[in-house]
């Protein structure tokens, strides 16, 4: 699924990432967690191509189709719930709307809500963060501090909802200051100068 040999990155004299190396095969979920600073959004934002790597490679099986959520979701401020996820379903045609409604359904949203998104809470527009990088059936799923703003119940439906995500073969990535203890990870990273530390091998 995702391959990545030897990135570094640095800014100015900040090493951020440094020889980091990492294989995410189908159907695996992996958690990344560390100290604030440590590159753990850098890492994502280099895999979905938002920031260059300095050196290095990342190799991706063919065809991969990458859904994310990134810090602070963006949204169109002055239009709706609906006219947002539209609008984000019609550059690959991907989109389906009962599918969308029913996420939403999930999350405890109204699809058919008229408010503009400028008036969502944080919570409520994480929510929405989290439905577009998975409702276009998308192979590699990253988040990046998802559960930000999430009440508990919430917070159980999108574990529940990683844990089905290797069942239909996609893979996801997961850093975050929150373990999210029931989600089935298949491995568990420790971020520390610049690389990726298995938790198991942290103790050794």
């Amino acid at each position: 699924m995702l391959e990545i040999k030897n990135l570094c990155k640095s800014f100015g004299p900040n090493i951020i990432l440094n020889d980091l190396s990492l294989i995410l095969n189908r159907g695996e979920i992996i958690y990344i967690h560390g100290r604030n600073g440590c590159g753990k959004s850098t890492l994502l934002k280099i895999i979905c191509d938002i920031l260059k790597p300095d050196q290095g490679d990342i190799i991706f099986d063919k065809d991969i189709y990458i859904g994310a959520l990134i810090e602070n979701p963006g949204f169109i401020e002055n239009e709706s719930l609906s006219f947002n996820l539209k609008f984000l379903g019609s550059f690959r045609k991907k989109y389906d709307e009962n599918k969308v409604i029913e996420l939403c359904k999930q999350f405890d949203l109204d699809y058919y809500n008229k408010a503009k998104m400028k008036a969502y809470s944080v919570g409520m527009r994480q929510k929405v963060g989290i439905i577009q990088a998975i409702m276009e059936n998308q192979d590699l799923i990253i988040f990046d501090e998802p559960t930000r703003g999430l009440d508990d119940e919430s917070i159980e439906t999108f574990e529940n909802m990683v844990n089905q995500l290797p069942k239909e073969g996609k893979s996801v990535i997961i850093a975050s200051h929150d373990e999210l203890e029931n989600i089935h990870y298949h491995h568990k990273y420790l971020m520390k100068k610049g690389k990726l530390i298995k938790d198991e091998e942290i103790s050794h």
